[in-house]
């Protein structure tokens, strides 16, 4: 069973407080709880890997330099650049996706719970709804986002944001498509991003700097007409993580 906790503008206060004396927290002193961020990464006994952890990184696995992602069979594989740099992966297995993208992170701290509260709000004050909930990866956002169909009229996408906390880095995954539609149909997607390999390095880096990924030795250019270049800045996601719209992709079909 799931636990979920919803979000929205229109937030229930009575419900609020009977949940918090229900729990045994004073209403009047709610405020000064510490709120559940940068809580130090939880273990990973299934994963996403750090590099020193797994001895053959890229054995079944495709090498793009700051992680390895797990090849199945009938899968696309595509990059994503923003600027000059490849920031993030996308595995399109037929009719889902999921977006891979790593991050550094503070050596003792773990920072998807404070993510989690910044891409919800981004999306709450574009009109969307959130879910959180506990899900087969642990804690993840599951939204509805508002976006303009190709004639014009508005819509919504459904999306699940998961997050990973590892060693001095946080791994995020975008499911979109059936996946996130019907999460139940996703096994497959999440157990990519369950056996993929982060390589952080050893350098300085910035909390929430991307880890920047290379392209595959043999990787194959397909060409997509058309395609807009975004870059991260200007991402509608907040807190400067959040690449949902595609950028120019190199796609490899395995």
């Amino acid at each position: 069973m799931f636990g979920r906790r919803k979000k929205s503008d229109a937030a229930d206060g009575a419900a609020g407080e009977a949940e918090q004396v229900a729990e045994g927290v004073d209403p009047e002193t709610a405020d000064d709880q510490p709120r559940r961020v940068n809580l130090p990464p939880a273990p990973r006994p299934d994963g996403p890997w750090d590099i020193s952890e797994v001895r053959e990184p890229g054995e079944g696995r495709v090498d793009l330099g700051g992680i390895f992602v797990p090849g199945v069979e009938g899968m696309e594989l595509r990059v994503e650049v923003a600027g000059d740099a490849i920031v993030a992966a996308t595995v399109v297995l037929r009719e889902s996706a999921v977006q891979l993208q790593a991050f550094a992170a503070p050596k003792k701290e773990g920072i998807w719970g404070e993510v989690r509260e910044e891409i919800a709000s981004g999306i709450t004050q574009q009109g969307g709804v959130i879910d959180e909930v506990e899900g087969p990866l642990g804690w993840e956002l599951r939204a509805q986002v508002p976006v303009q169909l190709p004639d014009g009229t508005g819509g919504v996408q459904v999306v699940r944001f998961v997050g990973v906390d590892g060693p001095r880095w946080f791994l995020r995954g975008v499911i979109s498509g059936q996946g996130a539609v019907q999460p139940e149909a996703a096994g497959l997607l999440e157990q990519i991003l369950r056996d993929t390999v982060v390589v952080r390095g050893d350098g300085p880096m910035a909390p929430r700097d991307p880890i920047v990924l290379k392209l595959p030795d043999d990787a194959q250019m397909v060409a997509e007409g058309g395609v807009k270049e975004e870059n991260q800045e200007e991402s509608r996601f907040s807190g400067g993580m959040g690449q949902l719209a595609r950028g120019p992709e190199i796609t490899e079909v395995r």
